[in-house]
């Protein structure tokens, strides 16, 4: 059994990583994507070999995305993706909606001059998108936005939360992704939320964001 690759990782650069957590990171892309299929048999040896790690450091990367219910494991018959729940979109769209605007305020207002530049960059990196981008491009830009904002607001725990529904949320989207016409309008609503955190206008950011959050679950809703 072959499993795709995800030539643009959804994960940000940052400190150097374990193996038990390069193969969580690569693997987790590869459920949001699809490129697991759900419901498909995940195969220890050839993850191994394709992720390039051994078979302890895959083992806790399974078990870390089991607790987060990106597979589960069955006696006797092994390792599965989990199917997608649609249905599942509210009760994600419920927590995000709470937590997304506490963190675009938190980092409007925790920004350092380091935060800035990172906002400067991804400002322009999203203006630079044209609309013809790959898909996969784009929303590798979206999860690059969300996550560096959930860094700014220097709260570990949000951070942590944040980045788990994310995810979840982006592999409810890669179902319903050939049904919509586009996510170019939902990605370019980013670069008002950025200026706003550049700013440090927190309410703005908040409302932003919110507004950002309403639109994703309308738009992904058309799709399921």
């Amino acid at each position: 059994m072959a499993y795709g690759t995800s030539p643009n990782s959804f994960s940000a650069v940052g400190s150097p990583e374990s193996l038990a957590q390069v193969a969580y990171r690569q693997l987790r892309d590869r459920l949001v994507t699809l490129d697991i299929p759900p419901g498909a048999p995940l195969n220890e040896q050839v993850l191994a070999s394709d992720l390039g790690v051994g078979r302890t450091p895959l083992r806790e990367a399974i078990k870390r995305l089991e607790t987060e219910r990106f597979v589960q494991t069955y006696p006797r018959r092994g390792t599965f993706a989990t199917n997608v729940d649609p249905t599942s979109l509210s009760e994600i769209s419920e927590v995000r909606r709470v937590l997304e605007p506490l963190a675009a305020r938190r980092a409007a207002r925790l920004a350092s001059t380091t935060g800035h530049r990172q906002f400067d960059e991804l400002r322009s990196d999203l203006r630079d998108l044209g609309p013809n981008a790959p898909t996969r491009t784009q929303l590798t830009m979206d999860v690059r936005m969300h996550t560096t904002v959930y860094a700014l607001a220097r709260n570990a725990h949000l951070e942590t939360s944040l980045t788990h529904y994310l995810f979840l949320a982006m592999r409810i989207w890669w179902v319903a992704l050939p049904r919509l016409d586009s996510v170019e309008s939902h990605i370019a609503e980013h670069v008002d939320i950025i200026e706003c955190m550049r700013a440090g206008d927190e309410d703005a950011s908040a409302e932003l964001m919110l507004q950002h959050m309403d639109h994703f679950e309308s738009s992904i809703r058309k799709g399921l």
